[in-house]
């Protein structure tokens, strides 16, 4: 891996193309409270040798669990993956994974901790030494050899992940959001050496599944882009990346690239259902339709999304979406939950990239503060069903009821992880709209009589 070691990497070159992995009509589901709860559904996807895959999509999309499919360390469960045309039945062979967190034993040196893949592949003392140190030096480590863990910053940690997992010269690197737990400067310059190692022909892999949810990095990595929908995970959109290395962000290229994507992960489903009888297109069919099931709650604030709101009605009522994100400091990712939250409840509405406030939603970004509560009652009765729900039930008991009830109408359609976010979500949004209460030691929901009513 070391300088004098290119000629691998470049005869890899020679192969560019072959399919190295492939997931065939893969779904993946977990065990629910009494029925599988679906993560995957149908993934056709290869990778070839010789390029980069971004899988990108929103949290609940099932990223990081097609990637441990491919990985091998989950099985399908239907469908198959296959490392070379061989089915796998365990842990592939052909991969190693960098993690977003550093997953570094704070015992071993740096060098032990790199040597740990080669040693449980029983790799001789001496030359798992010189591998070691051969990748150490290529991810830009040396001198550090000998360091713990904690004497190391964050960036330096994840580069001691690049080297463990480097070392063992995999025909596929797989990166979960890797960078994501960096500083700003310390993931670009991170990110900008793998790109350079990577068009230098002396990385050590033939090809890099990358896992993400930062549209930009993706753009900037990735020679095809997957987008994958959520709840569950389906191929939504493939894009060819056709931009030469290193990549200007200020391209016009560049930038509709970027729009391209950010409309396919942004953009609403046609509702196919048929319309209720007495209603048109434009009146809210839907909110009939809508369940915990199938209207899970964004993870959005309501600081966050009802400050989004007035940002946007300080632009006269429509912004486009990228500008916005730049000019906040924020990637167009970080905005998303507040953007489906404000989508939801009926206050704005994207189109082309711009998001616009509904007539609602400006009278709630421009209310004062009692006036913004009704508002948003009246909207997430009628938008959020969990919020409904908890009220429905709590004019029903009369009195109090115990958070374990939701969630176990919850657990029947979402992970406990699910469940907790539905529910903290829940909470700070019928609080904010008083029309419960909620007491964390109990851990019961009690109806506030000072709220609105249910229609």
């Amino acid at each position: 891996m070391a300088p004098g070691t290119t000629p691998g990497r470049t005869s890899a070159r020679l192969a560019d193309g072959e399919v190295l992995l492939a997931a065939e009509a893969v779904t993946k589901s977990y065990a629910g409270a009494d029925r599988e709860l679906p993560v995957l559904a149908g993934i056709d996807l290869q990778v070839r040798a010789g390029e980069i895959v971004a899988l990108l999509g929103r949290s609940g999309s099932g990223k990081s669990t097609l990637l441990r499919c491919l990985a091998g360390l989950i099985p399908a469960s239907s469908g198959r993956v296959t490392y070379r045309g061989e089915p796998l039945t365990g842990a592939n062979p052909g991969t190693a994974l960098v993690f977003q967190t550093f997953a570094l034993l704070p015992w071993l040196t740096v060098q032990q901790n790199v040597e740990l893949g080669l040693e449980a592949r029983g790799v001789p003392a001496r030359e798992r030494a010189e591998a070691a140190l051969q990748a150490i030096d290529l991810i830009g480590l040396d001198g550090f050899e000998s360091a713990y863990p904690k004497e190391l910053s964050g960036g330096m940690r994840q580069r001691v992940g690049f080297a463990r997992a480097l070392v063992v010269e995999p025909d596929v690197l797989m990166m979960d959001e890797p960078f994501s737990a960096l500083d700003v400067l310390t993931a670009e310059n991170l990110r900008g050496e793998l790109m350079e190692l990577w068009a230098s022909g002396q990385f050590p892999t033939r090809a890099v599944v990358l896992v993400t949810h930062n549209i930009e990095e993706a753009v900037l990595m990735a020679d095809r882009v997957v987008v994958l929908g959520s709840r569950p995970g389906t191929l939504k959109a493939t894009f060819d990346v056709a931009l030469e290395r290193p990549r200007d962000r200020n391209a016009p290229e560049f930038d509709a690239l970027i729009d391209a994507i950010y409309q396919v992960m942004t953009g609403r489903e046609k509702d196919t259902a048929p319309h209720l009888p007495g209603r048109t297109a434009a009146e809210p069919a839907e909110l009939a339709k809508r369940t915990i099931a199938n209207t899970p709650l964004p993870q959005a604030s309501v600081d966050g999304l009802s400050g989004l709101a007035e940002i946007v009605a300080q632009h006269g009522g429509g912004c486009d979406l990228a500008d916005l994100a730049e000019e906040l400091g924020l990637e167009v990712d970080d905005l998303l939950p507040q953007v489906d939250a404000l989508d939801l409840l009926g206050f704005t509405v994207v189109r082309d990239g711009e998001l616009l406030l509904t007539p609602r939603g400006t009278a709630f970004a421009g209310a004062d503060v009692q006036e913004s509560k009704r508002i948003f009652a009246d909207a997430v009765l009628e938008a959020a069903p969990l919020v409904r729900l908890i009220v429905t039930s709590l004019r029903r008991t009369g009195g109090t009821v115990r958070a374990g009830f939701f969630r176990d109408l919850l657990a029947h359609h979402y992970t406990s992880e699910q469940v907790g976010e539905q529910l903290e979500t829940a909470t700070d949004w019928g609080r904010y709209a008083e029309l419960y209460s909620y007491e964390a030691a109990p851990e019961e929901y009690a109806l506030d009589e000072g709220g609105a009513t249910l229609g």
